[in-house]
Order: structure tokens, then sequence, then C-alpha cells
């Protein structure tokens, strides 16, 4: 398990839309045994698996995969009616375009457009229709559609920079697990940049991969996007693979071929520490394995090399600002 968790503040932000339109989100949050209790500490989070479904639970309930963000509703099977417009386009450039296109037959939808400059390309969303005070509906689409893309050519599109037409909120430092590329708010548009090279590559997904692949999508490149081949990615893959004996920096570094002073520097320019990379996967073991009642509180602390549970306690709290304890207590109910 190395899927990284989701901050509190996209599952209050997703249930803005349902807020909006009536719905009853206590309701929708006990089908996922989570207490809206747990959405009142800032600093809590929630399993991926968790939030794939509430993202299903919010287009089933609303029938709108716009989740009441939009002018009009996007009734559910229009991101699949839009997947099989372009899944035998001859390249990227030609899905991407028509994509966007089938998006701008449905009346005040965000608009979705492609553009070149020189060797880039600029994947642009217009949200100026909608009403979303959080941004989260754009940050889907963006998301939503670089992982679309990537999937229909079989290789994952590295980004270059993501930019955001509004300030940098406080829960910024969330963006690198959604945006692993350098990041500018503040900025003329909201948009991904990537080599334009991509465009011109096939489509290796035909519609009998597309209906597999929609089976969990989108709802799953939402909750689970990766952190791509980003150094951050590899650590966390590293140190994952035995949670039981965590190496060290120096041992880190001599995996990935530099020295202790090279990755301590490159961490440094990301926005990281080495510390921190361990902290945050031990907080998302520690929440997948609350989750469930296989193991009690103490043989969690030991998995995690924990000396005792009281140092598990004080480590959690500061992670989450909940006790493992009242973690447990605010999934089952």
């Amino acid at each position: 398990m190395r899927e990284r968790t989701i901050a509190s503040h996209f599952v209050r932000a997703a249930l803005r839309g349902a807020e909006r339109q009536g719905q009853d989100c206590t309701a929708l949050l006990r089908q996922l045994n989570i207490q809206p209790a747990l959405l009142d500490e800032p600093r809590a989070r929630i399993a991926p698996e968790q939030f794939a479904r509430l993202m299903q639970l919010l287009w089933e309930s609303l029938d709108d995969e716009y989740m009441g963000f939009g002018r009009q509703r996007s009734k559910r099977g229009t991101f699949a009616m839009m997947c099989y417009a372009i899944i035998h386009c001859r390249s990227l450039e030609k899905a991407l375009t028509r994509g966007g296109l089938f998006y701008s037959l449905f009346p005040d939808a965000p608009s979705i457009s492609l553009s070149r400059e020189g060797d880039w390309a600029r994947l642009t969303v217009d949200d100026s229709t909608l009403w979303d005070p959080d941004h989260f509906l754009v940050e889907s689409l963006l998301v939503i559609w670089h992982r679309l893309g990537s999937w229909l050519i079989g290789q994952r599109i590295r980004l270059e920079e993501a930019t955001f037409a509004y300030p940098e909120p406080a829960h910024s430092g969330e963006y690198q697990r959604l945006f692993p590329c350098s990041r500018r708010f503040a900025a003329g548009s909201t948009s991904l940049l990537f080599q334009a090279r991509y465009l011109a590559m096939p489509l290796l997904q035909d519609e009998r991969t597309l209906k597999q692949f929609l089976q969990h999508s989108p709802a799953d490149l939402l909750a689970r996007p990766d952190g791509g081949d980003s150094l951050i990615s590899q650590i966390r893959r590293l140190l994952g693979r035995d949670c039981s004996a965590w190496p060290d920096l120096e041992a880190v570094a001599r995996q990935l071929h530099m020295s202790p002073q090279t990755l301590r520097r490159h961490l440094s320019e990301e926005g990281s520490s080495f510390q921190e990379l361990k902290d945050h996967l031990r907080r998302d073991l520690a929440i997948y394995h609350l989750g469930r009642s296989d193991l009690s509180i103490q043989d969690i602390a030991e998995q995690l090399g924990f000396s005792e549970p009281s140092a598990f306690h004080r480590a959690f709290k500061k992670w989450t600002g909940l006790t493992p304890g009242a973690y447990r207590a605010n999934q089952e109910g």
C-alpha cells in the first residue's frame, strides 16, 4: 500500500456542490463509514478508496458528473460517451481536440482546449461558467484529462508546468501529489503544459480496453493520481518496500545512485525532506490500517517502527489532529 491518503480539504470541497443542491451529505459520509466530525479536523485524512467511492456516490445521487458545481448537470455517462467518441482517433492530438469539441456541445460546460506553443502543448480549462469556490472541479478536470491522455497513449505524459488562475491556497502542499511538476498560481489561465511530441503519438487503446477502463474511471483517476517519476515518488516506493526496516537516507541515496548531500538538495528543491517523506508514508500506512480491524493500535505502532504505542499516538495526533483511537472510532461510526 503506497497510495497517498486524501486531505480532508478535498472531501469538504467535493461536498460543497452537493450541499448547494440540498443533498444530505451526512448520509453520504455514513455510507463510507466516515463520521462527519472527522471533517472538522483540518489535518484529518481519508483513504483513497473512500475518496473514489465518495466521487461515485456524488455522481449517482446527483446524476451529475460535475457534482453540483455547474450551471447545468453533466448527466452520468457523459464522460464515457466522450471516451467512446475519441477512442478511434489516430493520435493524441486528435483525441484531445475531439474531446474538447464534444463538451463544447453542452451549454455552460467548462471549456477544454488544446493549443501549441512551439515545442510545447497546453491543455487549458476555462471554469468561468462554474460555481466552484474551492476550484475542486477545475482541478479534477485537469487531473482526469492528464491521466486519460496518458492512458490513451500507453505512457505517462510528463508535465512541465501547471498554472492556476487564482492565488495559491493554504493547502498547496497537497498539489505535488496531483501535479508533480512546477506550479504557478495567479496565472492567466488554469492549464497544463507538456511537450508537444506527445500529441503525435498513436492511441494504443480500443473499445475493449476502454470498457475495462471505464469500470473505475474517472473516480480512480482522481483518487489515485500517481506522482510519476518524481524523486519524491521514487523514494516513497523505496521506503514502502519493507516498512519493518526503514532504510536511512544514506541507504536510499545509494539506491538512487547519488550522494546523501545531493539527495538532500534535490528534496529541498522539491519542497520536502527525507524525514517528512518518512512521516507522510507512516501516516498513510497508519490510516490504511486504522480503517481496518485486523490489527490493534499497538500492532500498527510496531509495524511502523515505533518503539512504544505512546510515541505512535503523539506522532499520529501531530499528523492528523486526532489520536489513533479517535480516528478509528470516526471510521467505524
